[in-house]
């Protein structure tokens, strides 16, 4: 069974732009099918202070893919693309080179101890909201059924 899955990539270290172009062919070689993409936008940090400023986008991919393998495989990415610590309660956020979050998986509602979708911060991220809106106007908001951009607009 393919899902569409959407996510978020963003770069603030070194060439952040060949960096998101790497991490893109590294996810479809890795795990299915690049339905669309979004334009880049550039962003301040968010949840920290640095004068590196982000490069965001969104993509759609269409995987078979369990969201629990597709999760190691983004994190695996990261690394190899030079990330050397995740964000989490206990490390706060920093520079970093790649950053890969799963957005939404299909219209799944996933609450795991390594996982949630949707995104958890994902609607107070312009950011990210922004880029996704662009490449899918009219999903919808997993949690309510209502679209998306209902969701943002309250």
């Amino acid at each position: 069974m393919h899902n569409i899955v959407y996510l978020g990539l963003g770069s603030n270290e070194g060439n952040r732009e060949e960096l998101l172009e790497q991490a893109i062919s590294l996810l479809v070689e890795k795990t299915g099918n690049l339905m669309c993409r979004s334009s880049i936008i550039e962003s301040e940090p968010w949840g920290f202070v640095s004068s590196h400023k982000f490069l965001n986008m969104v993509v759609a991919l269409e995987t078979s893919l369990t969201p629990t393998r597709l999760l190691d495989i983004t994190q695996r990415i990261e690394r190899q693309l030079g990330r050397k610590h995740k964000s989490s309660a206990k490390l706060d956020y920093q520079d970093r080179p790649i950053d890969i979050d799963i957005l939404l998986y299909g219209s799944r509602i996933i609450h795991t101890t390594r996982l949630t979708v949707p995104h958890p911060l994902m609607l107070q991220r312009e950011f990210v909201w922004r880029p996704l809106l662009e490449i899918a106007p009219n999903i919808l908001w997993p949690l309510t059924g209502q679209p998306l951009r209902d969701v943002i607009e309250k």
